[in-house]
């Protein structure tokens, strides 16, 4: 009798939810395609990258792994993900620095989720190391399938060179296609996404061809992801939010005393990074801004000079795209002196789709002493580009753009880096804009008013 009782009342309560979540993602689509309305779109390019992958992947075995993506996880540690369509596959990896001797061999964990009708595959996750720096190693998942290869980042040190390439924004269209390709050809250490990775938008299968195209470019280089408002899908009472994203692309957050996947740092060569997240909870209470101010008082500028923030909402934004969102305005007025007091040099956002870098400023002014502000959500998905920009322009605004393109930033000693902004609609990625910027810890006068 209990139990029927209690079928009886489930069965009542899922015919509530159900038409609630109806007109709910009703809601969410209808509010999607009315914030599209704002952009020029590109030409279409969503289907046919998707009917591509979904062809390969009738062709894949259930033990073959997929979506595969490395990323850093600690100091001398790499942690590999990759997922399979079989649950029985076990989270293995077998690795060495030589191909075809795969000596060593270190085990993870393995989660999936369902998500309304939709049921994943399993993912794995499984942390490598020690490793040695600077060093290609070569792997092999769950017992089955090919041989693959990464590259450990270089060592740690004040002076080391390192590479980063920087993207928000990607999704999954001939325009992402094309600028992952000039990503891989530009060459680089690690990657940095600023969130907004597959616009599945709640229909989960976006995920898995998201992940199969980033594979070939993610399974060989460490990137480095946050979140954006396109992570969050949440459905009251039904699903909870970054839910896929949570499960298919776990960083390193336990490693930097973080107790949430949204928000997280790490270190690697000279350089301290914050990856900050706009749509978990910021103010001076919460967690995420208790844990960033431990976060930087642990920082040596000594051994990493340089610390970059990264997060998805811009603070400072010239576009009409995206003006006076609380993800913004909100936390910027919650946590830009916190990050001015600590110097931080660079904060780069996603969101906006298009490209603008900032010359330093605080609380919107010039500030010699400030933060350079770089947008960077350009990737190539599939609302396109904001293309209205509000005039006059600000004075803190010094180059703005729309155009679909990537960044690179060239970290060459303690005191000096190169940046560099390419676009992505021409053969071949051309430079469009470019500038040297001085470390703040290398400034006696901001070092002075640092915390």
């Amino acid at each position: 009798m209990h139990s029927q009782r209690s079928r009886t009342m489930a069965g009542s309560m899922m015919a509530i939810l159900i038409p609630i979540y109806l007109v709910f993602y009703g809601t969410v689509i209808a509010g999607i395609n009315a914030c599209d309305s704002i952009y020029v779109r590109p030409p279409a390019g969503l289907s046919s990258i998707r009917n591509q992958i979904l062809a390969a992947n009738l062709k894949k075995s259930a033990t073959e792994p997929g979506q595969m993506h490395v990323s850093l996880a600690g100091p001398e540690y790499m942690k590999v993900s990759w997922m399979t369509a079989d649950k029985s596959v076990p989270a293995i990896v077998e690795y060495g620095t030589q191909s075809g001797n795969l000596l060593q061999k270190a085990t993870g964990v393995s989660k999936s989720y369902t998500f309304l009708t939709y049921q994943s595959g399993q993912m794995h996750h499984v942390k490598l190391g020690p490793l040695l720096d600077s060093t290609t190693y070569f792997y092999r998942c769950g017992g089955f399938g090919p041989e693959y290869n990464f590259t450990t980042p270089p060592p740690s040190g004040p002076s080391v060179p390192i590479k980063f390439a920087v993207v928000g924004d990607l999704g999954q269209t001939d325009w992402t296609a094309s600028t992952l390709q000039h990503v891989a050809a530009q060459g680089y250490d690690v990657l940095l996404f600023a969130g907004d990775l597959s616009y599945a938008d709640y229909i989960q299968p976006r995920w898995d061809t998201f992940g199969q195209m980033m594979s070939p470019y993610a399974n060989y280089k460490p990137w480095m992801v946050t979140h954006g408002n396109h992570e969050e899908e949440q459905i009251p009472l039904l699903v909870k939010s970054f839910l896929a994203f949570n499960t298919r692309w776990e960083m390193p957050y336990n490693e930097s005393g973080s107790n949430s996947n949204l928000y997280y740092s790490f270190e690697v060569a000279g350089v301290h990074v914050l990856m900050l997240g706009s749509y978990a909870e910021f103010d001076s209470s919460s967690a995420q801004y208790k844990w960033l101010q431990a976060d930087l008082a642990k920082v040596d500028r000594t051994k990493t000079p340089w610390l970059i923030a990264m997060l998805h909402a811009p603070w400072y934004n010239s576009n009409t795209a995206h003006q006076g969102e609380t993800e913004s305005t909100d936390m910027m007025a919650a946590m830009e002196t916190l990050l001015y007091q600590h110097n931080v040099d660079i904060l780069f956002a996603g969101h906006v789709h298009a490209y603008e870098r900032n010359l330093r400023v605080y609380k919107n002014q010039l500030n010699d002493c400030g933060i350079v502000h770089i947008t960077i959500g350009d990737g190539g998905n599939r609302e396109g580009l904001a293309t209205n920009w509000k005039n006059p322009q600000p004075t803190w605004s010094v180059k703005r753009e729309s155009s679909f393109g990537f960044g690179r930033f060239n970290v060459v000693n303690a005191t000096h880096a190169l940046w560099s902004w390419h676009r992505n609609q021409d053969v071949d990625a051309v430079m469009a804009d470019e500038v040297w910027l001085t470390n703040l810890a290398a400034i006696p006068q901001c070092t002075n008013k640092a915390v």
